[in-house]
């Protein structure tokens, strides 16, 4: 693959990735962006390596629905909080999981092995016919998942 294409691939994944927050945030509460230095602020309240920080992309906060969020509520609702990571597509996904083709590192696999029930990969479709997203924790990804390879990426 050209350095040309890949960048526009980059690129483009990344509008999608922005479409996909967007989507949650204004059509499903409970799910916040936060930014890099209150990701931060995070994991040292819960004790995780900042190595991390690249492995999720929202929180989730189910009893904050319809709330807004500040430093003080991420203390209070601390032990609440789930940790998303988002996969976006534009592909027509009607049974949304199902045909989803992603990538995803070991880093997200091991930041959700050490969450656990507090780690979901989010599965968002944004084809206009059929729009949804889909939580999946590790274990129910690990159940349905068809086919995993393992793919270098390498700087020089």
């Amino acid at each position: 693959m050209s350095r040309k294409h890949s960048f526009t691939l980059t690129l483009s994944n990344n509008i999608t990735e922005k479409e996909g927050v967007i989507f949650l945030l204004d059509n499903h509460t409970g799910f916040f962006k936060i930014d890099l230095e209150t990701k931060k602020e995070l994991l040292d309240l819960l004790k995780i390596e900042r190595r991390y920080l690249q492995s999720f992309d929202l929180i989730y906060i189910p009893d904050m629905v319809g709330k807004t969020i500040d430093s003080d509520s991420l203390k209070t609702y601390l032990e609440d909080i789930i940790f998303v990571e988002l996969k976006t597509t534009k592909k027509y996904l009607p049974n949304n999981p199902k045909g989803f083709f992603f990538g995803a590192t070991e880093n997200e696999f091991n930041f959700g092995k050490i969450l656990k029930n507090k780690f979901l990969f989010c599965f968002v479709t944004l084809n206009e016919k059929a729009p949804s997203f889909v939580l999946l924790s590790i274990e129910e990804l690990d159940k349905i998942i068809r086919n995993k390879r393992i793919q270098y990426q390498i700087n020089l």
